[in-house]
């Protein structure tokens, strides 16, 4: 007896993959880095944009503090923290109270571009949880917060929330 093709084909991605929670979070992500790159333009990425956020809300910081505000490991802090002071957004200088520690503060020239940007940021924010209804935006949100807040201890940095 043969068998006709099913209406619908198998798809794993969507039996296996997408009923995995780190799979979507991780698919999400890449959307978020997309859509952030289609209003801001390659000019900076998310990450970048959350250093030049936090200096802006802290100035002097070291690195340490900023790699606790934004859950980022200490390598990648210092990578991007060195790719913002070549472009200019950020300078650097010695900790007066611990020579060994470096504070940045945010240039003027980071502060311009973080104002350009503003706009396409809050866009891209917006865009990627548009599809929900404004109730499940603000439960999206809540959710996400919570789930965040409850695993921080596991990230390869934990932030400080």
């Amino acid at each position: 007896m043969t068998q006709s093709p099913p209406s619908h084909p198998f798809d794993p991605a969507e039996q296996v993959l997408w009923s995995r929670a780190g799979y979507l979070v991780r698919r999400l992500n890449q959307i978020h880095y997309a859509m952030f790159f289609e209003e801001c333009s390659n000019e900076i990425t998310p990450v970048q944009y959350g250093i030049l956020t936090a200096l802006s809300l802290q100035p002097g910081s070291d690195q340490k503090t900023i790699g606790h505000e934004l859950g980022l490991d200490r390598t990648t802090t210092a990578d991007v923290v060195k790719r913002l002071e070549r472009k200019g957004y950020l300078t650097r200088r010695v900790d007066p109270d611990d020579r060994r520690s470096r504070q940045s503060f945010i240039t003027e020239e980071g502060l311009r571009v973080m104002g350009l940007l503003q706009d396409g940021m809050t866009r891209a924010q917006q865009r990627l949880i548009s599809p929900l209804s404004k109730k499940d935006q603000d439960t999206f949100m809540r959710l996400l917060s919570k789930l965040v807040q409850a695993n921080n201890h596991y990230g390869r940095a934990a932030a400080d929330l």
